[in-house]
């Protein structure tokens, strides 16, 4: 059963630009890009040519001969004379190139040449791809896949315009009816439960429960940390996996700063900083970096030093959750085991797909908190998360306060209906993925 990606309307988009480039597919293991790849193909194209470098590396040979398209194409003839390149009806797939980045500087031949469309892709691209940069800059496309977001788990539920009658109820202000909130959050607690990884998401739907879907996270968790063991290479492995396994310990404090003399006696930031980037870079977590004052740019404007760690995707941090922990979860649907740090995890993980980086701020020697930031041309919104309905009084105080100009509303996030009051855009937690859209129509 194939599910619905976004980036099956992607793939098409690229297909029919005529000035198109060779396209690279960045994300994960696990997370549909070889499946989306394969159907997309299929349906498109009269031949596919698909070399994948971990399960054929006799194909780690076919630049010895030089970079150019016909050189290539001759070198995997001779390897495989079943695979056939017609001009202009083939798709040319390498997969997992990160096992062989060499091949991104054949990507500028086959930009120049034109007669072939070629897609690659790999699951721990990004600890390799300043070099595959270097090696095909001008003349290559990117997209960056994620495990399914909530508009894509809708999808898979029969909930194909849901995402715009929600994006409605926001844009007007309107109230859920009882029925909707009632439906929505019971979706969006399973999705926060099996996350978005495809298998997980397919078990779900194909059993209707969640019977066999710890048993697939385990697995994927596993084999996250047999990458960390394969790929780590420069960088101390046991670190590494130190700080992965240490994630949702951290998440279940108060002060959900990530603390490296957590980790272990003696760890010092120094010491693990190269360690937490691989992580970034492999595309296993969410960093939120704290901002050194609450005003733009975002970007030039956080402490590198002082960071939250979320996972990519909400339902492998569940998975390593303790036995009781994710008993009440899938039982009771109790979100608050960890102290709202899950409610933290699955809105960090639903701005970064929606396209936005994380930034929090934490002012020093004072209660003054807050959870995330976006952005507009000229706004600053501060973005709160509540398990419950509590009270905002950091949210306020940033609206209020003088010393904050380019803020004038927030938007807190809640187990509550649509809501506006003193300058608080109030919205359910099921409303995240759809805040970038929601602020661009407000603008």
């Amino acid at each position: 059963m194939y599910l619905k990606r976004k980036i099956d309307d992607f793939l098409m988009g690229w297909k029919n630009n005529s000035d198109k480039k060779p396209l690279i597919i960045r994300g994960p293991r696990q997370v549909g890009k070889t499946e989306s790849v394969r159907k997309f193909a299929s349906e498109n194209y009269g031949q596919v040519v698909e070399i994948n470098f971990i399960e054929e590396p006799k194909y780690k040979i076919i630049t010895e001969s030089g970079y150019s398209t016909n050189e290539i194409i001759k070198s995997i003839s001779l390897l495989d004379n079943s695979k056939k390149f017609v001009p202009n009806e083939t798709l040319i797939f390498f997969d997992e190139i990160q096992d062989f980045p060499e091949i991104a500087t054949a990507l500028k031949f086959f930009c120049m040449d034109g007669r072939f469309d070629v897609i690659c892709s790999g699951s721990m691209l990004g600890i390799n791809y300043n070099r595959i940069e270097s090696n095909s800059v001008g003349y290559k496309a990117d997209y960056t896949m994620y495990s399914m977001d909530f508009e894509e788990f809708l999808w898979t539920k029969g909930y194909d315009s849901a995402a715009d009658e929600i994006l409605e109820h926001m844009n007007l202000l309107k109230p859920f009816s009882t029925v909707e909130m009632n439906v929505y959050n019971s979706l969006f607690l399973d999705y926060c439960i099996l996350g978005g990884m495809p298998a997980v998401v397919r078990q779900y739907i194909e059993k209707g429960t969640f019977e066999g879907i710890l048993d697939i996270q385990r697995q994927l968790l596993k084999d996250y940390q047999e990458d960390i063991k394969k790929y780590a290479d420069g960088v101390d492995k046991t670190r590494i996996l130190n700080i992965f396994r240490h994630i949702p310990v951290q998440l279940a404090k108060e002060n959900k700063k990530f603390q490296i003399s957590k980790v272990a006696s003696g760890a010092r930031f120094k010491d693990y900083r190269g360690c937490i980037e691989w992580l970034d870079e492999a595309g296993l977590i969410n960093i939120c970096y704290c901002m050194q004052v609450p005003e733009l740019p975002l970007g030039g404007n956080y402490d590198d030093t002082k960071y939250k760690i979320y996972f990519k995707d909400t339902g492998l941090l569940i998975a390593m959750l303790d036995e009781e922990a994710q008993d009440d979860l899938r039982v009771n649907k109790n979100m608050n085991v960890y102290k709202g740090g899950l409610y933290e995890s699955i809105v960090g993980e639903a701005l970064v797909k929606s396209g936005c980086k994380l930034y929090y701020y934490k002012k020093e020697n004072s209660t003054l908190e807050e959870d995330f930031f976006l952005r507009t041309k000229t706004k600053l919104i501060p973005v709160e998360v509540k398990a419950a309905n509590n009270k905002s009084k950091s949210l306020s105080t940033l609206i209020e306060s003088e010393k904050y100009s380019e803020i004038s509303y927030g938007i807190k996030l809640c187990n509550r209906n649509i809501g506006f009051e003193n300058n608080i855009y109030t919205f359910p937690h099921f409303c995240t993925f759809l805040l970038k859209r929601y602020l661009k129509d407000k603008e």
